[in-house]
């Protein structure tokens, strides 16, 4: 079956309305970057002010993949906890990577401080809710690794998170002030607009066909024209094909769906989510969501792993909002729209430098609004040094595909209905 047209209420939403010409014609640079989302992005604006040129290509409309369509969650972190990633890369790296993914937050809303970006922010912190035991060990595990780190998490047992969120359902929660949430595309937009105002050319409409040597550098292709310059960076992350040999099997391009209300009546906006915070389960089906700045509800979590055919796709998230809150029974819910995240087998993100002058960046696992921003500031840096700049995430220097890749959605699916199943026993 074809795909249904989305609804993305961001496009109603999000301000200031952007455009960006299509490449037409050779046009040289001292960056080629290829992706228009928050990697892109950020990239091209940190480069520029740095004083080097960069020109950003991006397939679809300024923001069109998952910067334009995710959750809107500025969650502080990494999708593992911080024993683990200092476990995994040593006490020196791992800390580092700590203190950048933990710090990202306050990337994210100084640029929008800075550039003045009319994206609703709103920093009212991230709540991570236990629906069951597993979920109570973890969010205590948040909450006690990162105390012993200076870590501003706070423990919520179930009466604190029924009066944070309006719902009896959970048993426990981490509240991290240092998160929030935003208007995703909004955001994007204005990273947009900052980079052109620092002196980024920003070409859309213009997809990558092919890249190839040129002499000491590189050529990027589009229907139009082409960009020549020494460095390279291709920021593609959930929608990544076949530009550079092997990327896209680094990565599972994870389908994620939303669905979202007009603003809510006074009576029913007050129940919902008090605390003001934005929300994400501890649960193998990542269930999030948050209120906007004029009171939608916008729920979102994994659906069918594919492109969205009709509204049966978001049901099961407005059947779950329904649970969660019952004065939800009979609110329309006239937005839906779907993006992809990508996941690593690792659950890090992926620097990648397999060539001289080339840099692969991608691999949020879903926290990309926080974590993109500021790998794109870590990849501008390590080009201004000439790369010698020692940076706080590791640099790979070949692509490590994930084992069974073309099998994703498979394993994928069969996840998901057995899980379904067990939730199904469970009650929940």
């Amino acid at each position: 079956m074809p795909a249904a047209p989305m609804r993305n209420l961001y496009l109603r939403t999000a301000r200031p309305p952007f455009a960006a010409p299509p490449l037409q014609g050779a046009v040289t640079a001292d960056v080629a970057i290829v992706g228009g989302g928050y990697t892109g992005l950020s990239t091209a604006l940190h480069l520029a002010e740095m004083g080097l040129k960069p020109v950003v290509v991006e397939a679809g409309e300024i923001g069109h993949g998952c910067s334009g369509r995710n959750g809107g969650q500025v969650n502080p972190g990494l999708k593992l906890l911080p024993d683990e990633v200092e476990a995994h890369w040593g006490a020196d790296l791992g800390r580092r990577m700590l203190a950048l993914s933990y710090g990202a937050p306050d990337v994210v809303f100084g640029l929008i401080e800075k550039h003045g970006i009319d994206c609703a922010p709103a920093r009212t912190g991230t709540i991570r809710a236990a629906i069951d035991a597993t979920g109570i060990a973890g969010v205590r595990a948040l909450v006690e690794q990162c105390a012993a780190r200076g870590g501003p998490v706070r423990f919520l047992d179930a009466a604190e998170m029924k009066a944070a969120t309006g719902t009896g359902l959970y048993l426990a929660g981490a509240l991290d002030a240092r998160g929030g949430h935003l208007n995703p595309l909004g955001y994007a937009r204005g990273l947009a607009l900052a980079a052109q105002r620092a002196g980024a050319v920003l070409y859309a409409n213009s997809r990558a066909t092919s890249v190839q040597r040129d002499g000491s550098g590189w050529q990027v292709t589009t229907a139009g024209g082409r960009v020549t310059a020494p460095e390279l960076v291709i920021g593609t992350n959930g929608y990544t094909g076949d530009l550079w040999p092997g990327l896209k099997r680094t990565i599972a391009p994870v389908w994620t769906n939303i669905a979202a209300t007009d603003p809510l009546p006074e009576a029913v906006r007050r129940t919902i989510m008090p605390s003001g915070a934005a929300l994400y389960e501890a649960a193998w089906d990542v269930v999030y969501y948050r209120l906007d700045d004029e009171g939608r509800l916008l729920m979102g979590g994994r659906g069918p792993q594919r492109d969205a055919r009709g509204p049966q796709d978001y049901r099961h998230l407005v059947a779950y909002a329904e649970k969660l809150w019952p004065q939800l029974r009979g609110v329309a819910w006239p937005w839906q729209w779907h993006g992809q995240v990508a996941v690593t087998q690792d659950h890090f993100p992926h620097l990648t430098a397999p060539e001289k002058g080339v840099h692969l960046m991608l691999g949020y696992n879903g926290r990309g609004v926080a974590m993109a921003t500021v790998s794109g500031r870590i990849v501008a840096a390590r080009i201004a040094s000439g790369g010698t700049a020692v940076v706080d995430l590791p640099v790979r220097n070949r692509l490590e595909p994930m084992p069974f890749q073309r099998f994703w959605r498979i394993g994928a699916e069969a996840s998901m209905s057995w899980h379904l199943l067990l939730d199904r026993l469970r009650g929940r």
